[in-house]
């Protein structure tokens, strides 16, 4: 079984890094039908006919007719559609909303994930980095063993149609397809376990006896079960546990403050460390060179991005640039729109 899924793996992430090959040569001309396929699938939406997405045949229409918006813009259409009602932000009913803190309107703010958006997107990420990876090791045998996955918990409103909510993470195990679940730990019920304090002991209980070559997750979580596991065993060295392991895989925080904790609880040299840059709202880029702090920007994950010099943030009516239109050495904000906030 475990050769079966390293040979479809291997298959599938090759095709892949074609694909990846191909909108690295040509950039601009893959941003461009990403934004000519936002706006022909939004034209028919709440904020498609308010923003006359009928009328956009250009960049330039674009950025006359549709305003930068902020989180708290956008609040009273994402509110319409977290209550059930269809065709607001994208086409259809979205069921599925990440949730997130920081804004002024409310403690935690929920960004719609569409089933697209996860598809091309969030589960996509995955499987880029994995690309990556075995470009930078082939030797890898990583899909020899299991990949654990440290994640949060969603919740179901029924009251809004069965709209579920919740940490990211969650929504992905969620719509992972099954051929993953060979290759991830805990299992299911166990990861999606909405009380930290019930989760730890029973994901340690699951995992400490698998054959784990990656981890995949946010450091101060992993840490913590690192932590009880060492505990478990008896040991200050993970790799007494798993003697295979060789991947780390996180994102959504500088990852530099804990670096070399993990480097002193896994003491070798054949441990490997990738970045992805990613948020509740998209993953927008990898890191694609393991030696090398450059990221490599996801172009082709039906997101289209714009960028406002950041001297220029805080204005009232700042111009946005397009990707070909960047200077090299400065500094921009990332504006993205995609297929929950056309």
């Amino acid at each position: 079984m475990k050769l079966l899924v390293h040979k479809i793996a291997s298959w599938v992430l090759k095709r892949r890094m074609e694909q990846i090959e191909n909108f690295s040569r040509h950039p601009h001309k893959t941003q461009d039908l990403v934004l000519s396929r936002l706006i022909q699938k939004g034209r028919e939406t709440e904020w498609g006919k308010t923003y006359g997405y009928k009328n956009i045949h250009s960049i330039e229409n674009f950025r006359s007719q549709v305003p930068i918006s902020s989180y708290e813009d956008l609040h009273p259409w994402i509110d319409r559609a977290f209550r059930g009602e269809s065709h607001i932000l994208w086409p259809g009913k979205t069921q599925q909303f990440a949730k997130s803190s920081g804004t002024t309107n409310d403690k935690s703010k929920y960004i719609p994930v569409s089933l697209e958006s996860m598809d091309d997107s969030h589960i996509k990420a995955g499987q880029d980095m994995l690309c990556m990876y075995f470009t930078n090791k082939p030797e890898s045998k990583l899909f020899a063993g299991k990949t654990l996955s440290i994640g949060g918990s969603h919740q179901t409103h029924s009251e809004y149609g069965d709209v579920i909510s919740g940490d990211l993470s969650a929504l992905i195990v969620e719509n992972v397809p099954r051929f993953y679940e060979l290759c991830r730990a805990p299992s299911k019920a166990v990861a999606l376990m909405d009380s930290w304090e019930e989760k730890l002991p029973r994901m340690a209980e699951e995992v400490i006896d698998e054959d784990i070559t990656g981890i995949a997750g946010v450091p101060t979580w992993t840490l913590v079960l690192i932590h009880k596991l060492m505990e478990m065993r008896g040991t200050d060295n993970l790799l007494d546990i798993w003697p295979n392991l060789e991947l780390y895989l996180h994102g959504g925080v500088n990852f530099d403050p804990y670096r070399e904790q993990f480097k002193s609880l896994i003491p070798s040299d054949q441990m490997s460390y990738l970045n992805c840059y990613n948020a509740s709202e998209g993953f927008f880029a990898v890191q694609d060179e393991l030696e090398a702090d450059d990221m490599l920007l996801l172009l082709d994950y039906g997101i289209y991005y714009e960028f406002v010099p950041a001297e220029h943030i805080h204005e009232d009516h700042p111009k946005a640039y397009s990707l070909d239109e960047v200077e090299l050495g400065r500094n921009y904000a990332m504006l993205e729109i995609d297929s929950i906030s056309v």
